[in-house]
């Protein structure tokens, strides 16, 4: 049998490198990403390794897409396009009524450029929309055999209570998302990810690590943290504490704000405002605070020396909170990797 050829991938919509950064880790060469946000520069071009490319997908070529691609090897195009209104994904780039449109450009690219292979992560809801039956139809007819899924990353390794859907296409044949490879029964946990780290202060920063710093608290919100249980709602605290909108009927269903992460369970969906208490159920399992910035990418796979800002530069908490929150889990992004190259070896 011929030996496997490195397959060679262009990462549209690349972000801090999530997605990127997981295919290689399961041997897939990045040639470059794309992406309209300059602040994913750093993150990319350091830890990847690959150039980044700042560019608007509407203006962009297929002819340009495919000479990054290395030479002489398979090709695979990834992608996590976002789309309004099933994300929340936007990242200040073009007008938000055009934001879905970017999954029609995404098919266009392949479309033209045909690479050996497709891939696409994005929000489970997206699944059950036309604009993704037409991205199918335009995948089909240029020829592609595909499959997707929704799927639960805790089964790969994400630490999350977070559903993805992922697409997998191939021009040379049958091709699918590797199985589970996470007994349901031994989840990875919080305290698995984080537990290990150096206690905070609300607004504080560990001296080691400048990302492994949090959001501080208000006092109201400080008291609130320290009547929360893991798992809990704003309901286990007296009403003085509550907020007005949660004492009204209208809002007595937002439960999941306000509440801290149980350290034996996954962690809820980490979004792109992870660094507030009150925006989820993002305070830290026994600490009085928000979960750090290295703890939300740590929760998204990211490894601890993965760098997001250069050395000696500003920590901006809510930009960075924003890459992490917007990025591919790595670990599902490895998990999507692997399978392409099974794919690409049992086809040669």
């Amino acid at each position: 049998m011929t030996q496997l050829c490195q397959p060679s991938a262009v990462d549209l919509f690349c972000g801090a490198g999530g997605l990127s950064f997981g295919m290689q880790q399961a041997g897939i060469e990045v040639s470059a990403g794309i992406d309209l946000d300059p602040s994913c520069r750093y993150p990319f071009e350091a830890n990847v390794g690959a150039e980044f490319h700042e560019r608007d997908l509407f203006g962009l070529s297929p002819n340009f897409v495919d000479s990054l691609f290395a030479a002489h090897k398979p090709r695979v195009l990834s992608g996590c396009a976002p789309c309004q209104p099933f994300s929340t994904y936007t990242r200040g780039r073009s007008n938000p009524n055009n934001q879905w449109k970017l999954l029609d450009k995404f098919a266009e690219i392949a479309q033209e450029v045909r690479p050996e292979v497709v891939t696409m992560e994005n929000v489970s809801l997206l699944s059950r929309h036309a604009v993704f039956a037409g991205f199918l139809a335009v995948l089909r007819d240029a020829g592609y055999r595909l499959s997707y899924s929704v799927v639960q990353c805790s089964d790969y390794g994400v630490p999350q209570r977070r559903k993805r859907l992922v697409l997998l296409a191939s021009t040379l044949g049958e091709i699918s998302l590797e199985p589970p490879g996470w007994n349901r029964s031994r989840e990875p946990t919080v305290r698995d990810t984080i537990g290990q780290l150096d206690p905070l202060q609300a607004g504080g920063t560990s001296e080691s690590d400048p990302l492994h710093r949090c959001s501080g608290l208000s006092e109201t919100n400080l008291r609130r943290i320290r009547k929360s249980l893991p798992g809990g709602t704003w309901r286990d605290w007296e009403v003085a504490l509550r907020a007005k909108c949660h004492r009204k009927a209208t809002g007595q269903t937002y439960s999941s704000v306000y509440g801290r992460m149980s350290w034996d369970q996954p962690a809820p969906t980490i979004t792109t405002q992870f660094h507030g208490y009150g925006n989820g159920r993002f305070g830290h399992p026994e600490q009085d605070r928000a979960i750090s910035l290295r703890e939300g990418a740590l929760l998204q796979t990211f490894p601890e020396d993965y760098s997001f800002v250069a050395s000696g530069a500003t920590v901006q908490v809510a930009s960075v909170a924003r890459l992490i929150g917007n990025a591919v889990p790595v670990a599902l992004g490895a998990a999507i990797g692997r399978s392409i190259n099974s794919h690409l070896a049992a086809m040669t």
